[in-house]
C-alpha cells in the first residue's frame, strides 16, 4: 500500500470517528440502545457484522444497522434479486442492530415465508409498493416534524410513489399523498397541490412515466424543493421511462432534482433528508 491509500484510509477512520458521523443529522429521538456502556461515537459499534444464510457457509451478508445513525436514512434491503433465506439473514441482522427492517420490491413467494419467519414481531406491508417494514417488539417509531408530498401523474405510477413515501415514512416525516394528477387532466392537480402548500410541505416526490412532463409543471409553481421520479410506464419507444427520464433531465423548472427510473427508495431518502434538516432548522428557529 502506497503513501496516498494510506493517508485516503486514515481521513475514513477519523472521518468515522468523527462526532457528526456518529450520530448522524436527522431529527428526532432514535431507538433507545442497549448497549450503554459503549460510546455511540465508537466506529465499531457500527461496523456491519457477518450473518451466514442457513445451510451455507460461502454467503455471507453484511447489514448496516447504523446507517440511519451515520446517513440520517436506514438501509433498506432490495429483495428483488435476493433469495428468501437472504432476505431473512438481512432482516434479522437489521433487527438486531436498529430494531427494524426495510424490505422493498419483496417477491411475491418470498412475502409468506418472510413473514412466518418473523411472525412475533409487528409486520407492516405496503402491498401497492411490494414493500415490508419489520420492527422488534421494542421498537419505538420517532417523528422529525419534516412534511413530504407524494404526488403521482397516474394510478399506474402509484406502486412506485408509494415506495418512496413508506420510506419517507419510515424516516419519521408525515406524508401527504397525491395521486392520479397528471397533465392529462392538469385541473386535478391545482386544489390539491394549493391544500399541499398551505400545509407547509417541506418537499415533494412528483412520479411519472409516459412524456414524465408532471415534475417538471410542479417544479415551476412550488417554492420547495421537487424530486421527480420517473417511471417504467409507457408506450412505444420512449416506454419502459426513458422518455420519462431524458423529459425531467432536460426541465426548464428550477428546483426539479431527478433519481433513476423507478427508484421509489431513492427519492423518498433524498425527500426525507430535505424534510428532516427543514424541520431542525424551523425547531430551532422556534426556540
Amino acid at each position: 500500500m502506497n503513501e496516498k491509500d494510506q493517508g485516503q484510509l486514515d481521513l475514513l477512520n477519523q472521518l468515522l470517528r468523527d462526532e457528526q458521523f456518529a450520530h448522524g443529522y436527522g431529527g428526532g429521538e432514535q431507538p433507545e440502545r442497549k448497549d450503554k456502556g459503549i460510546p455511540s461515537s465508537d466506529p465499531s459499534q457500527h461496523l456491519p457484522q457477518a450473518h451466514h444464510l442457513s445451510g451455507s457457509s460461502a454467503i455471507e451478508t453484511r447489514p448496516d444497522p447504523g446507517r440511519e445513525q451515520r446517513k440520517g436514512a436506514p438501509e433498506v434491503i432490495f429483495g428483488e434479486t435476493k433469495e428468501v433465506g437472504q432476505i431473512i439473514a438481512m432482516a434479522q441482522g437489521l433487527l438486531a442492530g436498529s430494531g427494524r427492517a426495510l424490505i422493498s420490491r419483496i417477491p411475491p413467494a418470498a412475502l409468506a415465508p418472510v413473514q412466518d419467519a418473523f411472525r412475533d414481531y409487528t409486520v407492516r406491508i405496503r402491498e401497492a409498493a411490494r414493500s415490508m417494514v419489520i420492527y422488534r417488539p421494542d421498537y419505538v417509531r420517532h417523528t422529525t416534524g419534516g412534511h413530504v408530498g407524494v404526488i403521482s401523474a397516474g394510478t399506474s405510477d402509484i406502486p412506485v410513489a408509494d415506495e418512496a413515501a413508506l420510506v419517507v415514512e419510515e424516516m419519521g416525516c408525515r406524508v401527504t399523498c397525491i395521486y392520479d394528477v397528471g397533465v392529462a387532466g392538469l385541473h386535478r392537480l391545482l386544489e390539491p397541490l394549493r391544500d399541499l402548500l398551505a400545509d407547509e410541505v417541506d418537499a415533494i416526490i412528483v412520479a411519472a412515466g409516459m412524456d414524465g412532463a408532471l415534475p417538471s409543471v410542479v417544479a415551476g409553481l412550488v417554492p420547495v424543493p421537487v424530486i421527480g421520479l420517473p417511471t417504467s410506464i409507457g408506450y412505444g419507444l420512449g416506454g419502459k421511462g426513458i422518455a420519462a427520464l431524458l423529459s425531467m433531465l432536460q426541465t426548464c423548472a428550477p428546483g426539479l432534482s431527478i433519481v433513476n427510473i423507478d427508484n421509489g427508495v431513492g427519492a423518498g431518502i433524498t425527500a426525507g433528508l430535505i424534510a428532516n434538516r427543514v424541520a431542525q432548522a424551523r425547531e430551532h428557529q422556534s426556540q
